[in-house]
């Protein structure tokens, strides 16, 4: 990533004005300061309040209780942690360029900024492998998710991220070859996260390319078996003619809510989280020159895929909406609660 040119700015303003090495600090008009951080507090909050409201629902009431939602509330939990740990700061590093949280946390902020996000792209990848499941096979989606096997994706989900990212970030796998360009840009002040060539292609691959192409692959496959059953549906006996009229209009419903909750579920990711990997890919290749804010652009929307996480996986759901008006109107709080009977989570 480019550091702006500030260095040659003629009213340069630093990050810490009394030491020497200081980083420059970028000077945005007020206007564009307030905006921006009107924009990312509200896409935090956002963020806080719409998986909390997922991870309560599941963990409360008893009838959500199953393999499937609990990937749901792992994921929720994901994005909520990233709401809280990571976006705040990276939100004042963005506006302000700037760090004012010392080195080592700067460390730690980083392997978070990996992890979580990785974590949450992995749980959308087994929430496509859990609906293959129950829409290719359900006869036996039952018995093959199991809580054992929902217990497997999330270890995985979990595990390969931590792993990956702290162990990336301290042991500077990261930096090699890159060494001439930290030194050149390093002062009091800086934190950012560089990848040489060949970790800019392997970071991209594990936390995106990997999971997001299995997605596609699922979810294509989901929608052609979902037209296929479709089909077998409307070209079945016919015994009445205004039964075969209701079938085919029912079943015509059904095929539009499914492209439409896929193109969904598959754009916003892509649209969220392409061109930041991509941009991480081809960045050490035209020699760190992306500009800084284009890549707080791009990175920022990826934070978004969180935001929007609780919306696609949480509003379709029947049972969400009822369990967030319980929460709303503070229903939830009665002792009896826990066993209210929800709409029923149909896979």
């Amino acid at each position: 990533m480019n550091t702006p040119d500030l260095w040659n700015s003629p009213e340069v303003q630093f990050c810490f004005a009394a030491a020497n090495s200081s980083c420059p600090r970028k000077a945005r008009p007020v206007l564009v300061v307030c905006a921006m951080y009107l924009i990312m507090i509200g896409a935090i909050v956002m963020t806080m309040l719409g998986n909390m409201a997922v991870i309560i629902s599941i963990a409360h009431f008893k009838q959500l209780h199953s393999p499937t939602n609990f990937l749901i509330l792992s994921m929720a939990t994901t994005d909520f942690l990233l709401s809280c740990v990571v976006m705040p700061f990276s939100m004042i590093r963005s506006i302000e360029s700037c760090w004012y949280f010392g080195d080592l946390f700067c460390k730690v902020h980083s392997c978070c900024d990996i992890m979580l996000c990785t974590t949450s792209i992995f749980h959308l990848c087994f929430i496509s492998v859990d609906r293959h499941y129950a829409v290719c096979d359900p006869l036996h989606y039952v018995t093959q998710i199991t809580t054992r096997v929902v217990g497997v994706f999330l270890f995985i989900s979990w595990s390969v991220p931590i792993f990956f990212a702290f162990g990336l970030v301290f042991s500077e796998l990261n930096l090699i070859g890159a060494e001439d360009f930290v030194a050149a840009i390093d002062c009091t002040g800086l934190c950012v996260l560089i990848f040489n060539k060949l970790w800019g292609v392997l970071a991209s691959f594990i936390a995106f390319f990997l999971p997001g192409t299995v997605m596609v692959g699922i979810y294509i496959h989901i929608f052609t078996v979902a037209q296929k059953h479709a089909r077998q549906i409307g070209t079945g006996p016919r015994t009445k003619q205004a039964l075969s009229e209701s079938k085919m209009k029912a079943t015509s419903k059904k095929e539009s809510k499914a492209t439409k909750t896929l193109s969904i579920v598959m754009g916003v990711f892509v649209l969220c989280w392409l061109p930041f990997f991509v941009l991480t890919i081809t960045d050490p290749f035209i020699d760190f020159t992306t500009p800084e804010d284009l890549y707080n652009v791009f990175l920022w929307l990826g934070y978004f895929n969180s935001t929007f996480n609780p919306i696609i996986y949480g509003m379709f759901y029947p049972w969400f909406r009822k369990a967030l008006r319980m929460i709303v109107t503070g229903t939830i709080f009665r002792s009896d609660s826990s066993t209210s009977s929800l709409h029923p989570a149909h896979p």
